[in-house]
Parts: structure tokens; sequence; C-alpha cells
């Protein structure tokens, strides 16, 4: 009877701050405020999805067409050919009154069937539209008669300021590839990783699946894509993702980086509020839906569908299975420092914090001086642990400490200030780049929590990073956020003189709840498959797709640049052939035609079905020894390179998808920088992240070399026992005319 009594004895309430205060009229203000925040977020949802559902028409495209057919009406003339009669009889007389009343009813729903039908024609028009996949297969720079028609025809039925979701009922869904064509595209791809005996083997098996198993495969799969979304997407993040039983601590969470060169203010609580209060600017526009979606040759849209879970989510552990928790909204941020956890309202009565109010409350958590409980300190290493122990162990917490945990789950997103130092120093670029790297992926193993959406992470110097956890939406989502957040801190927000935030500080503003957790003792030289990461956002819900980029074409261009026989004309032959075919395979893959997830979907159903295939069984069981994947620069009218070289991001990485592989990330920024992001685990005897780094940095030289442009650079032959055996660590940097290449390297 807990309940009851604490009914009875009730005198203190909660404000969205935590702050106690006493049950009177500034508690019953604030019970008002917030019930009213809470109708005019409901009520702007609910209008931005009724613009959504009309786009590309308006409301006001209604109002004219009830104007028009009223004004017909009055000269006598029906357009509905007898229709607005027929619904006058259906309506009510009132006792013979309000004639005109009727009317003007049978008009206005006349008018809104006949909207409804435009609008529903408009959609299907626009979708065949997108359908269209020809503009992404001819060359660069060359577009075609029939392109040009189709580029015409979907501006005219794109409408005119579309909101971030405006095409999601337009788009066409993802198309099932033909199970001979991605049986022979697979095949083709491991061709030069594989002796003619496997080879041949891997063959016969392929051609027992398709004799066998393969149509009544892909008839399921036809029969998904007609019914649902997309055929792949939601299987990929259950089974890929949900339904891993591995941490999420490197095997996939991944992270970006801060501005490399450039750190605006050196004070660690000023650089957190102006950031959280841009990233909470973003989730404002994104409930508005004032992010205009992303057009490719800026007309053809791609799918919106990932931005739903960018804020208020936690993917939850279970036994079995995760599942992703997303709210409408939350009014905190949960933020840890030195094993402490607290939490920091992010709106006053009105309206969201200033950034002066923010860094304000970060500031107090810092001089704070209390230590941490037994075992608070480690707490946050759970949500690194194997995902059925967290769980077990969840359902505990959840029991003892229910209200921390809530606090933490239920945040807008997790903040971690650190207590240490990191970023690009000129003393040692190479280990501190690595350190960075490993805190912005790792940290300490205990003062990230994984399971939140993302993790902004704010160093004591100033410097910030991101923790993304993967399930709820790729690396191009969260980096369009990241992008407008380190934009809109540093170049609108911006920092006084002394490097506080602009503004003043409020000192009647409640301090940050800190939260109490009741926990009991715990205890605590060869060519390989390479997975490059390609976006199917082309299509409803859709998300990547595996582009095999170690071709024969690729592999024939590495032995020629080893080949000292080989002369540089030969070799840049070879290079183009091979860019060519990767091109091919890019533009395939974008447009619904890739290999993997067409088998990853087909693997599934045959595991639903109990049927035993093979050939199924050895692709599932494939090893990626290099994953690589690009983090594309999507707002660059954010940044000015020209003018500010020094302002760039530096991108992300993740870890390796293998225990004797490789990740890397990279991004490029302008027309003469790029960052590449190397990972390897510590425990693999046969990987080296910096070697690795300067592989590839050797690499783009020799390549640079073929040009006219890198005619300076001398290429180097293994096989002459030339080869550069130099282990630069880290942070490498070498000036090619007027391009930059940046690495970090990271061990796990």
């Amino acid at each position: 009877m807990a309940e009851a009594h604490q009914a009875v004895g009730f005198r203190t309430s909660l404000t969205s701050d935590g702050a106690e205060v006493e049950l009177s009229a500034p508690v019953l203000q604030e019970i008002y405020l917030s019930g009213l925040r809470s109708w005019k977020r409901h009520l702007s949802r609910f209008w931005n999805d009724f613009l959504t559902g009309v786009f590309p028409a308006s409301p006001l495209s209604w109002l004219f067409l009830f104007s028009a057919i009223q004004l017909a009406w009055f000269l006598q003339l029906d357009p509905s050919l007898g229709l607005m009669e027929k619904i006058k009889e259906l309506l009510p007389d009132w006792g013979g009154q309000h004639h005109g009343l009727r009317g003007v009813l049978a008009a206005a729903l006349f008018a809104s069937c006949l909207w409804g039908t435009l609008i529903f024609t408009l959609h299907v028009a626009l979708r065949l539209l997108l359908s269209y996949h020809g503009w992404l297969l001819e060359p660069h720079g060359a577009m075609s008669s029939p392109t040009k028609t189709w580029l015409a025809l979907v501006r005219i039925f794109s409408g005119r300021h579309p909101m971030l979701f405006s095409y999601q009922r337009s788009l066409p869904r993802q198309p099932v590839p033909s199970v001979q064509d991605t049986v022979r595209k697979y095949l083709e791809s491991v061709r030069p990783v594989l002796s003619d005996e496997d080879f041949d083997w891997t063959a016969v098996l392929a051609q027992e699946f398709l004799r066998l198993q393969a149509s009544l495969l892909q008839w399921y799969l036809r029969l998904k894509s007609w019914w649902a979304s997309n055929y792949v997407s939601d299987w990929w993040e259950e089974f890929v993702y949900l339904r891993s039983r591995n941490p999420l601590m490197v095997n996939s969470n991944y992270y970006m980086m801060d501005f490399l060169y450039v750190t605006p203010t050196p004070l660690q609580a000023a650089r957190a509020g102006n950031a959280v209060h841009a990233l909470l600017l973003y989730r404002h526009r994104l409930n508005r839906q004032e992010i205009p979606p992303t057009l490719l040759m800026g007309m053809r849209p791609l799918c919106s569908a990932q931005y739903e879970k960018i804020f208020n989510t936690t993917r939850i552990p279970g036994v079995q299975k995760d599942y992703i928790r997303h709210l409408h909204d939350s009014q905190h941020v949960a933020v840890f420092h030195r094993g402490r956890f607290f939490r920091v309202g992010t709106h006053s009565r009105n309206s969201l914090l200033s950034p002066r109010a923010l860094e304000q409350q970060f500031q107090r958590i810092l001089d704070d001086p209390s230590p941490a409980c037994p075992h608070e300190e480690h707490l946050a290493a759970l949500t690194a642990a194997p995902r059925g122990t967290w769980a077990q162990v969840r359902r505990s917490l959840k029991t003892q400490a229910a209200e921390a945990l809530e606090a933490v789950e239920g945040a807008a997103f997790f903040v971690s200030l650190d207590a240490e130092p990191a970023g690009l120093t000129r003393e040692d670029p190479a280990a501190s780049l690595d350190a960075y790297a490993h805190a912005l992926l790792a940290g300490r193993g205990h003062d990230r929590w994984f399971d939140k959406s993302f993790t902004l992470i704010v160093f004591s110097n100033g410097k910030l990073g991101l923790s993304v956890e993967h399930s709820w939406a790729d690396c191009p989502i969260s980096g369009h956020m990241w992008e407008f957040t380190l934009a809109t801190e540093c170049f609108q927000l911006g920092y006084s003189t002394d490097g506080h935030c602009k503004g003043h500080p409020d000192p009647t503003l409640p301090r940050p709840q800190r939260l109490q957790w009741d926990l009991p003792d715990q205890d605590r030289g060869q060519f390989c498959l390479t997975y490059e990461s390609a976006m199917t956002r082309l299509f409803l819900e859709g998300r990547t797709e595996t582009v095999r980029s170690c071709t024969r074409e690729a592999c024939n261009f590495v032995r020629a640049m080893e080949d000292k026989e080989k002369t540089d004309p030969q070799c840049l032959a070879l290079f183009r052939v091979a860019v060519d075919k990767h091109q091919a395979l890019l533009k395939a893959a974008m447009s619904g035609q890739g290999v993997d997830r067409h088998l990853f979907a087909l693997y599934v159903v045959s595991r639903f079905l109990h049927l035993q295939s093979p050939f199924l069984t050895q692709v599932h069981s494939e090893q990626w020894q290099l994953s690589t994947s690009q983090i594309p620069v999507q707002q660059m009218h954010l940044f000015d390179v020209h003018n500010y070289p020094d302002y760039v991001s530096s991108g992300g990485g993740f870890g390796p998808a293998d225990d004797h592989g490789y990740g890397v990330s990279y991004i490029f920024m302008g027309d003469d920088m790029i960052t590449f992001h190397i990972s390897s685990k510590k425990s693999s005897t046969k990987t080296d992240s910096h070697r690795l780094g300067q592989h590839i940095e050797d690499a783009l030289l020799d390549v640079a070399s073929l040009f006219q442009a890198g005619q300076h650079f001398k290429r180097r032959f293994r096989g002459s026992g030339k080869e550069d055996s130099r282990h630069r660590c880290g942070f490498l940097s070498r000036q090619t005319g007027a391009s930059k290449t940046s690495m970090t390297s990271t061990y796990f």
C-alpha cells in the first residue's frame, strides 16, 4: 500500500527541471503550461502530417477548387454531372429548411472527393516518374533526351517547398532483383579471392541453389515486396541489429569527430551549452518538418523515414531480441560526469533554455564535488556488455532504480562530460588522434550509454564528438544532424570574447537533478571480400546495400601497380577500368540491383521455411575482413572551406566487422581533403591500423603519380625490394599540391 501512503502524504512535486516546489499556484501554472505545450505540439504535428499527406497539393488548392465549383453552380453549370444533386438527396433536409446550406455542403463534399482523387493521381504519377533510374546509369556530364524529359516532368509534379516527409507517399518500392542476376554478380565478386577449385565448387552450389530453392524463395520475396514498404529493410534492422547478441561497443556503434584543427572555445561547459542548444534546434526543425528533404540533382528525393528516430530514442535490450523505444518528446538530457548521472531540463516554462543557461547547468555539474555512489561509476558498462547479459541485469535495475533508469532512457539524448582532453595536438599528432578516435568509439567502456540513439561527448578542453547507436538509422542521417550542429553552434550561436556562450546566466534556474541508483553488487598479403556501403534511399524506407568493391578489375589494377614491368599508361588504363566497374556496381546498388540485401532476404525466408540451402549458408558465413564506408558531406553551404579551411568536419569511424579485419571510414571535405579513420582489434596478430594507414597514404600517392599533376611522385614497387618501411602512427598528413590526407588509427 505504499502508493496510497505516498498519495495521502503528498506535498511536493517536480517541475520539468527536477526542482521541488510547493503544490500551489506555481505548480498549477506549470501543469497548465505543460498541457498547453503538449497540445501545441500535437496540433503542429497534425497540421504538418496533413500538409505532408496532400503534397504536392496544398489546402489552398482545395479552396480554389471549391470556389470554382460554387461559381459554376451560381452560373447554373454542373461540373459534377449530377453527382452534387445526388449528394444533396443523401443529406438530411432539416425539415425543408437550410436548402442553401445543403447545396454548400454538397459542393464541399464533391470538391473534397475530387481533390482527394487528384492528389492520389499526383502521387501515383510522381511514383511512376521516380521509378525511372536511367539518369543514374548515364555517364557523368551527359544527359539523354529521356532523362531531360523525365526531369521536366518531375519538376512539374513535385510541387514547391516540400517538407521533410512530403515525398514519402510518392517514393517507389525497392524492387526485388532477378535471382539469376544476383547469383551471377555474387560469383563475379568472389572470383578474385577464390582459387579455381574453390570457385568451381561455389559455382556448383550456386547452380544447385538456382535449380532447387531459388524460385520458391524469390516468390516469397516478391509477395513481401508487394505488401510491405520495403522487402528487406525491416528484416535488416531486426536480424542484423536487434537480434544480434554481441556488445554494441565497437561491433555496432560508430563515432563522429569535431572540427579537426579548430576548437571554438576551450571551456567545456560553454561548448556543451551551445552544442546541446544547437541539437535541440535541429530537433525543433525536425518536429516541424522544416528540414528540406535530400534531393539528388536537386530533383530526385531520398527517403526521409530514418529521421524520425534521431531524438528521444533508446535501444532496449532483450534476452533474445532488442527493441527500439521512441518517445514523441523529451524535455531533458541525461548527463554523465566522473561516475555520476544527472538529469538536466532543457526547457523553461515558455521555451528552450538559452545556450548560456545550459552552460550554467553543465558548469554546476562540473563544479559538483560529490563522489559517485558504489557501483554507479561503472554502471554504464552494462550497455557495452553482451545484449543478453545486459537484458537480464536491466530487469533487476528497472525494479530497484526505475526512476533513474527512466531519466536516462527517456532523455532526448545522452551527454558525457569527459574529464580528459582530446583532439589533434601538434606535439604528437599520431598518438593524439588515436586517443581521440578511441575515446569517441569506446571511451573507458563505462562512460557512454551505448543504448541511446547518440551520445554527445564533450572533452575537458572543449573538443566535441558523437557516439551513435546504429540500429535506428544509417550514418548519413546522423551526419546531416552533426553538420547542422557544428555549423550552428560555431557560426550562428557563437561565443563571447571570453569563451562563454552569449547571453547571461539565470540564477533562478534550479540545479540539475542528481540521479539516485539503488544498485545491488554486480560483477563487472592478400585480396579479401570488401564491404563498401551504399544507400538505397531512392526507395521508400530504403537503407543500405553492399558494394562488393574487390572486383577482378580492381585486382588487376593492384597487380599492375606492383609489377615494375608495367608502364604508367598501362596502369592508368587499368585504373580507369576498375573505376568504371566500381561506379557500375555502386549505381546498381543504389538502384536496387545489388547483391547482398537480396541474398540476405532470401536467407531469412529460407530459415522461416526451414529450407537448407548450402549456397545461402555459405554466403551468410562469409567474413568481411575489410569494411569501408563514406560519411557524405550533405550541407556544404554551411561551411566556407575556401575562406575558413580549418573549419572542416573530420568525419567519424566504426569498429571492424571481423576479429582480424579493419574498419575504414572516410570523408571528403571540399575538393582537396580526405580523412580516413582506421580501426582494428588489439587482440589480432594479423592487423595493424597504423601500418594500413601508411599503406593507404602510399597508395594514394602512387595513384597520383599516374596523372600529370602527380608526376613528381615516384611509384613504389613492393616486389622490387624498395618498399617504404616507415610505420608512422595515427595522423598522417602529406601535401599533394593543394590536397591533404589525414588519418586516425585505432586499436581495441
